[in-house]
């Protein structure tokens, strides 16, 4: 295993630990996944965190073309992560969680609005909220892609939110920050609601984000997208 592949799992087990130590997660429902040359990284099922080790993480063919690699069996949401790491060119991670006022609007299925400036970290003027579908299949996976378009968050219904990143780190975040704003907005509802900031507030918010936030990593070059297709059932 070359050394990269090997920090990259370990960050991915820190990570996870990170999630529930953040309060953003409970349990073993949140997944993470990264690229690695032209594979997936993904955490595995129902393993408890302070228990994952670096050789438990799954991997997937980035292609779609193959089963999944590993000691454990992957995320049962492989599907949305392979579905958005290959097709978002500024996905290089993402991060599934189910913070508890991410989960409140998304039980709600409620979108997050212009309610703050930092919703331009995340693309544009609101988080919107994809349709419900159960977990693990491939029309959460459409869903979640549709939701989350020229975007890098969203929430699903009645489940939990997804963030993607150019980084693992900036994916973490992202995952965080979104769990701000939604806690933000959710008690601005019970004191009349909040007043919302026009699009071009947030575009200029968005504009001075070029020189601000957190800085990207070094990471290796992205290999080259494989033809898009389906992606093979474990």
């Amino acid at each position: 295993m070359k050394p990269m592949e090997k920090a990259l799992r370990r960050e991915i087990v820190a990570r996870c630990r990170e999630m529930n130590a953040s309060g953003i997660n409970q349990g073993t429902s949140g997944n993470i996944s990264v690229i690695f040359e032209d594979r997936m990284l993904i955490s595995p099922s129902a393993i408890p965190y302070d228990q994952l080790e670096p050789e438990m993480i799954a991997s997937f063919p980035l292609d779609g073309g193959g089963a999944w690699d590993g000691t454990k069996m992957p995320s049962t949401e492989w599907r949305f992560h392979l579905d958005l790491l290959r097709e978002r060119a500024d996905a290089q991670a993402v991060v599934h969680a189910h913070p508890p006022y991410c989960t409140t609007l998304a039980i709600a299925r409620k979108e997050i609005p212009a309610c703050h400036y930092m919703i331009a970290a995340f693309g544009g003027n609101n988080i919107r909220c994809a349709g419900y579908a159960t977990f693990g299949t491939q029309k959460l996976a459409d869903l979640a892609l549709a939701a989350i378009r020229d975007r890098t968050a969203c929430l699903l219904a009645n489940h939990g939110m997804i963030a993607i990143g150019e980084t693992l780190a900036k994916a973490m975040w992202r995952a965080i920050e979104l769990e701000t704003i939604a806690r933000q907005y959710y008690l601005s509802l019970q004191i009349g609601g909040p007043v919302l900031l026009s699009d071009a507030a947030i575009e200029r918010t968005a504009r001075g984000f070029a020189g601000y936030g957190l800085q990207d990593e070094a990471k290796p070059p992205r290999t080259k997208k494989a033809p898009r297709r389906r992606a093979a059932k474990a």
